[in-house]
């Protein structure tokens, strides 16, 4: 992280730049295709870039796994790593487009990733893009996330992260440029915020602020929320931009100004820095009309430079080299980044069931028929906000590599993803038939349903979509609930894997022998899969969502209060709860122990258990930590995850799980938005999942005291 001592001095050079330049100078630095300043050393800079799980839109990169899919590794060390490939990749194409004269868009350093939203609803079209529905997990996650874009280096960046989308903003897809997302002080700091501010500590560059208003006002022009809770409570220092398109629904949609001139004066006012549209364009008409300052305009420009300066793309005036000039072109797409690929798609699967059939024995040369839409999709590998990979493995391709070692596979599409059928002038189920008879010829069938980000997606991207890219409930879609039942009904072993971004109801596939959560695993999922099934790890990732049944068990897609939403607020029958995850072998957990059993009030405490492997496979497992206060004043959570630890165990082998308890972790809070920590009794839960229903975990009893 770049010091104190260096952002003052980046500072200072950012001002001396500023104070060189005109008015109109100035505004053309705001916009995101910044205009070249010849005579200060200022190149063109189109600012827009997109790394969400690799470097996105600009040609051949190393595609990971979505970022739900990280997630659901829970291992923080797993992201930072992946992250800094990522930004090593961006600098070896970033250096060789400068060389080329490529200034365009998708061709710079700042990447508007990553999207810390809560995915507080399925039905979310673009919860796949974030780290899942829980609020402390979302944030250590998104601060790995940032520290691996940026690097360690205390005077450059690597490059630019940008925590998105501030601040309430996880749908609906449809009306997201008008709506007002009317949420509560407590719902605001206890869900909404902890992210944004983990990224914040972790030393994010940039902010971006969503489409919607929130409580009545626009999200990119509230100086209380960018001003006053951002900047002010949570001590942000880098720059802030809207997202695309967002400052013109000011005098759109959203209707609180007349004119594009008084729109970019607001934003600007607010605290937005950079905008990504056209209406900045205006800011000299709202200059001349009294609107803005130049000084506050100028104000934003320094913050744009600073971050220019502290990657390197501007002099600095210090006579400092970047060292990530130096990264070569070859550093991009290397064999050994895909096989980190493949190690974090791994990571990311979670097994849901399995009646023993797992894994499969290698030596038994078996006639496996791959059966599914999504069986030989590429769209499912790729997610969205995604890279070009140089070559894709689907999940059929990963079981055609064991062809060579004696095994038979067949195909079938078995039906169209979302249709009645595939071919336009074929009858209904026009693949079905031949599904069944690969399942019949064949000794075991992997059915691979879902969805896919033609389905569930941003407004504009997912155009398949019902409702503008968010689902309009949890089932699967077109025919493939009746392939699950003609493929199960033949009566031969059956594996189902859904690839999806989000929930959805897999009670059809309950029939199966075995099933996995693939997510959309990155540019190695076929590979990643082949490996799982036959034994080559154990599955150890856990879901970052709960598997509702329905949507009917949930309150309105428009409501944003948590009241009935996720694991701390829904206390009903789920098919998944969060933090659930199988493994082929059998972890047994001790007893939790305390440094002490009665602490006092702004105190820490540490918990520790052991866990033994007792079954015969090495394996990761992830210990997570609940607390569940006992005897709260107020509404508060049913419980809350406050750590979790991916910790690799042999068989046979024991491991020690320690977790610090600070007050932070401790404290509730309260309506008016403020957090306190109650005197009283709390119970601690440390398990291989959410302490949902009667899911066995141990736990310890922590009293606080006031003295």
């Amino acid at each position: 992280m770049i010091t104190a001592e260096n952002k003052r001095k980046i500072k200072v050079r950012a001002k001396e730049l500023v104070a060189q330049m005109s008015a109109e100078e100035k505004v053309f630095q705001t916009m995101h295709n910044a205009a070249p300043i010849d005579r200060l050393g200022i190149k063109k800079y189109c600012w827009w870039n997109e790394a969400l799980h690799g470097v996105a839109r600009a040609g051949v990169a190393t595609v990971f796994p979505q970022a739900i899919g990280l997630a659901a590794t829970f291992d923080e060390k797993l992201i930072q790593d992946c992250a800094d490939i990522v930004s090593t990749e961006a600098r070896a194409k970033y250096n060789e487009f400068q060389r080329k004269g490529d200034y365009g868009i998708y061709k710079g350093l700042t990447f508007w990733s990553p999207n810390v939203n809560i995915f507080r609803d399925p039905r979310w079209g673009r919860g796949h893009e974030t780290y899942g529905e829980d609020p402390y997990l979302s944030g250590k996650i998104g601060a790995a996330f940032v520290r691996g874009i940026q690097g360690d280096h205390p005077r450059f960046l690597k490059a630019a992260a940008c925590a998105k989308h501030f601040v309430a903003h996880s749908g609906p897809e449809q009306i997201r440029h008008g709506f007002d997302s009317i949420v509560s002080r407590k719902d605001l700091y206890e869900t909404y915020l902890p992210a944004f501010r983990e990224c914040v500590r972790a030393g994010v560059e940039a902010v971006m602020g969503a489409y919607n208003r929130i409580n009545g006002k626009p999200c990119c022009g509230d100086p209380d929320m960018i001003g006053g809770v951002l900047r002010g409570e949570m001590g942000f220092d880098g720059h802030f931009v809207s997202d695309c398109g967002a400052v013109s629904n000011f005098h759109g949609p959203h209707q609180v100004t007349n004119t594009p001139a008084e729109s970019a004066a607001m934003a600007v006012n607010a605290g937005c820095d950079l905008e990504c549209g056209g209406s900045y364009a205006h800011l000299l008409a709202a200059l001349e009309d009294g609107l803005i300052t130049e000084e506050k305009i100028g104000e934003s420009v320094e913050r744009l430079l600073a971050a220019r300066i502290k990657l390197g793309i501007v002099d600095g005036g210090d006579g400092e080299v970047c060292p990530y000039d130096d990264i070569p072109y070859e550093a991009n797409d290397t064999p050994e980044n895909r096989q980190a690929a493949l190690m974090a798609a791994r990571k990311t699967m979670v097994l849901l069931k399995n009646d023993g059939l797992l894994p499969l024995d290698p030596a038994k040369k078996l006639k496996i028929a791959v059966i599914g839409p999504n069986a030989d999709s590429k769209k499912v590998l790729e997610g969205n906000y995604n890279g070009t990979a140089s070559h894709y493995y689907t999940m059929l391709d990963g079981f055609r590599t064991l062809e060579s070692e004696g095994f038979d596979v067949t195909y079938a599409e078995g039906c169209h993803l979302y249709q009645n059928k595939v071919e336009g002038c074929a009858e209904e189920n026009d693949r079905m038939a031949e599904a069944i008879s690969a399942a019949e010829y064949s000794d075991i069938s992997v059915v691979c349903v879902g969805l896919d980000p033609t389905i569930e997606g941003e407004a504009g991207d997912a155009y398949n979509a019902a409702a503008g890219g968010d689902k309009i409930d949890l089932e699967l879609p077109g025919l493939q609930n009746t392939l699950l039942d003609a493929v199960i009904g033949v009566g031969k072993p059956v594996i189902v894997v859904n690839l999806s971004g989000s929930a959805v109801n897999l009670s059809h596939a309950e029939k199966a022998n075995a099933v996995i959560q693939a997510w959309y695993p990155g540019e190695m999922g076929g590979i990643a899969l082949t490996d799982l099934i036959f034994g080559e790890f154990s599955p150890a990732g856990r879901l970052p969502v709960t598997f509702y049944n329905s949507v009917e068990d949930l309150p309105d897609f428009s409501d944003y209060s948590m009241k009935g939403r996720t694991y701390r607020y829904y206390d009903g029958d789920v098919l998944y709860p969060f933090g659930y995850g199988l493994s082929y072998t059998k972890f047994s957990y001790l007893p939790v122990k305390l440094s002490a059993d009665t602490i006092k009030v702004g105190e820490s405490v540490t918990c520790s258990v052991e866990i033994e492997n007792i079954g015969n496979m090495d394996s990761d497992e992830v210990a997570q930590l609940y607390i569940c206060d006992d005897e709260t004043s107020c509404d508060a959570p049913i419980s809350q995850l406050k750590g979790f630890k991916r910790v690799f165990i042999p068989a046979h082998n024991k491991v020690t799980v320690e977790f610090e308890i600070t007050p932070e972790e401790l404290a509730l809070v309260l309506e008016d938005g403020s957090s306190v920590v109650e005197p009283g009794s709390f119970t601690l839960y440390v398990g291989g999942c959410s302490p949902y229903k009667d899911h066995k975990m141990e736990s310890a009893k922590l009293i606080v005291s006031k003295t």
